[in-house]
Order: structure tokens, then sequence, then C-alpha cells
């Protein structure tokens, strides 16, 4: 019966004291015969007091008389393959059946997080994509009879990014399909109160093409003046929104740095003789 101590990290440990230490079992599954003997090789001449038992397939380490207790954890190398394929699957069912004091850890070339929430669902406590090295394997090992669960970094990375798509891809702004960026910026004006003078000078517009963009905002907004298109542009979408466009206008986005395209104090409405 070979006994389950903890792995030590390659390296570390004299030839002696390598000899006098207790030798962990590891079962090591994969149907491609030149990968799973090179594999095994590679890992013996990288930790020497690893013993390793390498099978074609769950049913092979069964009939070659496995005991409850023979091995420490369970190398399932699938390479190209992913969980949900139907052999990968079964294989992944009869371990965590057979044998569910033994972690399962799978090795595979896919990184997708998809892939590793699949193996995790099947039984898997560990999964190793196959551009780690040989030492992520050993302490993958130590730490999944430890108790614990490893997933590949870059594969919690590309989930988080994914995620982070999909907040991005629902947070529909309404006015995208209704107005034009210019109107969208117009339309924010109107709602902070703006008179049509400071609304062409900080757009760099002309008051009639002003004018022109306030009907056509009244028009798709079915407002009758100013103040119910503030009242309706405040319910349909949060100010931030708006404004975010506005500032990605050109006139906004291409000004020298350090130049403020509106002066601190707007201009003052001419005296009545020079209207």
């Amino acid at each position: 019966m070979w006994n389950c101590e903890s792995v030590q990290v390659a390296g570390n440990d004299s030839p002696g004291a390598v000899a006098q230490s207790s030798r962990v079992k590891i079962a090591l599954i994969d149907r491609r015969a030149l990968d799973r003997e090179c594999l095994a090789q590679a890992l013996l001449a990288s930790q020497p007091n690893l013993e390793i038992r390498a099978f074609g397939s769950v049913e092979e380490w069964e009939a070659a008389g496995a005991r409850l207790h023979d091995a420490c954890a369970v190398l399932l190398s699938i390479g190209g393959q992913n969980p949900g394929d139907a052999v990968v699957a079964a294989a992944l069912s009869n371990l965590e059946r057979e044998f569910p004091g033994i972690p399962t850890i799978v090795l595979a070339d896919s990184e997708a997080a998809s892939d590793v929430l699949m193996a995790l669902d099947r039984g898997a406590r560990g999964y190793i994509a196959s551009s780690s090295g040989l030492r992520v394997v050993v302490e993958v090992v130590n730490l999944v009879r430890a108790g614990g669960t490893y997933v590949p970094a870059s594969s919690l990375n590309a989930c988080r990014s994914e995620i982070l798509a999909q907040g991005i891809e629902e947070e529909v702004d309404p006015l995208d399909a209704l107005l034009t960026p210019r109107q969208a910026a117009v339309a924010e004006a109107l709602r902070q109160g703006k008179a049509n003078k400071i609304i062409a000078y900080e757009l760099d517009l002309s008051e009639s093409t002003v004018k022109v963009h306030i009907r056509a905002i009244m028009r798709k907004l079915h407002a009758h003046n100013r103040t119910e298109v503030a009242f309706k542009l405040s319910a349909l979408v949060p100010a931030r929104r708006t404004t975010a466009r506005l500032l990605s206008l050109p006139a906004y986005r291409d000004r020298p740095p350090g130049v403020r395209l509106a002066p601190a104090q707007p201009p003052q409405p001419q005296s009545a003789a020079y209207r």
C-alpha cells in the first residue's frame, strides 16, 4: 500500500532525504500512449519521490486491481478534448462514483473558462492547462490533496473579460437609436436649462442650427416645449451618459490640452439696442 505523504517541491531535497521520504502514488490516465509515457517520465524526473502508475482509461485502472487508498490523486489528461465530450464526461463520472475519496485533476489543452467550469461540475478538483510546467502539476497535487481547488488564472481573467463585456453590452443607452450624437449634446444642454446662444457657443454651432436640432429633438421625444424635453430626457436616461456622449464629440475630444472649449463665464445676452 502506498503512503500519501506531502509532495516536496523538486530540487529542495538531497538524494538521501528523497530516498527516506514516503513515496506518493499518482494515477495518470491518458488514452494516448506516447503522451502518457512522456508525462509520467517527466514527472518522475522532476520529483523523485513520486510513483506514477499510468493507464489508458479508468476501466484499465480498475482492471489492474486499484483500490480506494492506492492513489493520492488522479491526473486525467485529455489533451485537445474537453470535459463535455462523451468519453471524458464518462471518465469523470466513473471516477467520482468509484473513487470519491481520491481527488481528480484534469490536464487539458483548453484554457476556456467554460471547459474549466464543466470539469468542476463533473467532480474534478483541479484543472491544469497544458501550457503550465511540471512544477505546477506537483503543486496542484499538493493543493487538491489538502482540500483545495485549482483553476488557471488565465481562465479566470478570460471569464472576467467576458463578464465585463456582457455588462457593457447590456448597458444600452436608449438615446443611441433615437438621437444623433450632436442632437444628444444639444438635448443634454436643454436638460441643463441652457439658452440657445450658450448652446451654440459651447458646441460651436450657429443659433439657427441649434434651433433645427431642438425641433428635431422635440419631434422625436413627442415634446411640445423645452421643459417637456428636459423632463423626458431625465426620465429616459441618466444625465451622466448623455454628458459622456457630449464629451466624445470631436469639438470636445480633439481640442488641444489645457484649452477650454467654453469660457469660465458664458457670454452675456446683448442689450436690446443691439438685438
